[in-house]
């Protein structure tokens, strides 16, 4: 067992007490239930005398739970003990944990207690919580912030009592991962019977070090990290539970550890707890962030399509993600953009192509993201359009309050350029009538739909607007996409006109109208 980590993830209490987390009884179960699945080996449900709600949710989670240990925290009180127990009694495994501060900061100024009657109230709510279960943990509150001669005499105290885990805590996030090593292996080699309990670390991220510390405390011979799903927790937050059984998965080569996480379920259980408690992930959030799989630069896309471990050091697939995820944009490359167009059924030509990468290039320097909607809309509206007739150049529209819309179009007819401009109702009405004045087979074609949809979120999102056209009988219908919705309805309208064409007359040379 020297090299298993146990996992003890305190989600449901130290992680609601992040503010505005709370969390109801029901909340907590199915958060408990994901954790079961996900594999850890001890869920932390709440601190039972804190409340009426913490007793009953962690009482319906020692209830539930069947796989793994359920843990109640409370204060070195008997009180405290004894309705921890109450909660925890029903549990398959259930797990008393205690703690008092040892540190000269929280001793003096909170607890008003001397060292020796801070170490007589450990040892008395160790053996307290002894008599009900052998799966006893005691935690120096502050330990990072510790005297560490009486931090070794504590401990020892305490495993004699009964602890089965001493829990180490850098409670205010203070100390560096090679200082937090070096007082775990001072622990590790000066208290006589630390063989006789796993020693656990629990540590805030205040310094952003929470997950360095944990780590640099395992190859100094701890043996439980305390955690919390998306590393949740009071001020900073906690180690991120996800965080570090990656960095144990992916760095076995220098850190030979294994622990029962069934890390396919991370996704999944990151996703849930943001759900509940409303706290979103970053987007760069190591592991479960939206863009931990994500790959925009040209070089970055171009290496992972060719071999994903260029920059890939873990697959998507192994913390539960289908696949990685090509996030096209301004800095994409060629490479990617084909692959995309491919994996959505397009295959085009070289010339097209180089076409509908230039318009890509274009808008993307104008929206943030591009969505595979986006890529489908610019491929329809740029290269499955048949003849073209005629060509929308370039549109200017001036609209206001108390003023008339007025639009003035450039465009290419059967290859000769032509200008003209036009007033309407609005300025799509405009934009519509500029074109009619230019295209003599325009005249008498009734407009009979006109819809604008919006094909992502956003207010950068790309207009996709529909034009049906019918004339003589003959009715078509054309498709514009683009970030702007005026221009985006004149490449419809025009869309649509060539079709007209195309439909009623093959070829149409010498002719005047239809």
């Amino acid at each position: 067992m020297a090299d298993r980590i146990f996992i003890f993830d305190t989600t449901l209490r130290d992680g609601e007490q992040s503010p505005g987390a709370s969390m109801n009884v029901e909340e907590k179960r199915r958060i408990a239930r994901q954790l079961e699945r996900l594999g850890v080996d001890v869920i932390e449900a709440g601190f039972p005398i804190a409340s009426l709600g913490d007793f009953e949710a962690v009482k319906a989670v020692a209830g539930d739970i069947t796989d793994c240990s359920v843990a109640g925290l409370c204060r070195a009180s008997v009180k405290d003990i004894d309705r921890a127990w109450e909660a925890l009694s029903g549990a398959a495994d259930p797990r008393i944990h205690t703690f008092i501060a040892t540190s000269p900061i929280h001793m003096k100024h909170k607890l008003n207690m001397t060292p020796d009657a801070v170490l007589a109230a450990a040892v008395s709510a160790v053996s307290h919580a002894a008599n009900y279960t052998s799966n006893v943990e005691w935690s120096a509150e502050d330990a990072g912030r510790s005297d560490l001669d009486f931090l070794c005499q504590i401990v020892e105290a305490v495993i004699k009592a009964g602890a089965k885990t001493v829990n180490i805590p850098d409670t205010v996030g203070y100390t560096l991962p090679h200082e937090f090593g070096e007082r775990i292996r001072y622990l590790m080699d000066h208290v006589p019977n630390i063989d006789q309990a796993i020693l656990s670390v629990h540590c805030h991220n205040d310094l952003g070090l929470a997950v360095a510390n944990s780590l640099a405390a395992i190859n100094h011979g701890a043996r439980q990290v305390e955690c919390t799903i998306n590393g949740l927790g009071e001020r900073a937050g906690n180690a991120s539970l996800e965080e570090v059984v990656m960095s144990l998965r992916t760095r076995r080569d220098i850190m030979p550890y294994q622990c029962r996480i069934n890390t396919t379920e991370i996704t999944n259980t990151s996703r849930l707890v943001s759900g509940i408690t409303g706290f979103t992930v970053q987007p760069n959030k190591a592991i479960v962030g939206a863009n931990a799989f994500a790959h925009e630069a040209g070089i970055h896309q171009d290496g992972v399509l060719k071999e994903a471990t260029t920059y890939e050091i873990m697959t998507p697939e192994s913390v539960g993600l289908s696949a990685n995820r090509m996030v096209l944009g301004k800095h994409s490359g060629r490479h990617a953009f084909k692959d995309r167009l491919k994996a959505l059924g397009y295959t085009l030509n070289q010339e097209d192509l180089d076409r509908a990468f230039i318009r890509f290039k274009d808008l993307a320097d104008k929206k943030q993201e591009l969505f595979d909607e986006d890529l489908e809309a610019l491929v329809e509206d740029e290269i499955i359009r048949g003849t073209e007739y005629f060509k929308l150049l370039r549109i200017h529209v001036a609209s206001g309050t108390q003023d008339t819309p007025v639009a003035a179009v450039e465009m290419e007819i059967r290859g000769e350029h032509a200008q003209g401009a036009g007033w309407g109702t609005g300025t799509v009405d405009a934009a519509f009538k500029s074109i009619r004045a230019l295209i003599p087979e325009a005249k008498g074609a009734q407009l009979d739909l006109y819809r604008v949809e919006a094909i992502t979120g956003g207010t950068d999102a790309q207009a996709k607007v529909v034009v049906r056209l019918m004339k003589a009988g003959v009715s078509v219908q054309g498709v514009g996409a683009h970030n702007d919705v005026i221009e985006a309805s004149a490449r419809a309208y025009v869309n649509a006109l060539n079709k007209l064409v195309q439909k009623r007359d093959k070829p149409l040379k010498n002719q005047k109208g239809i």
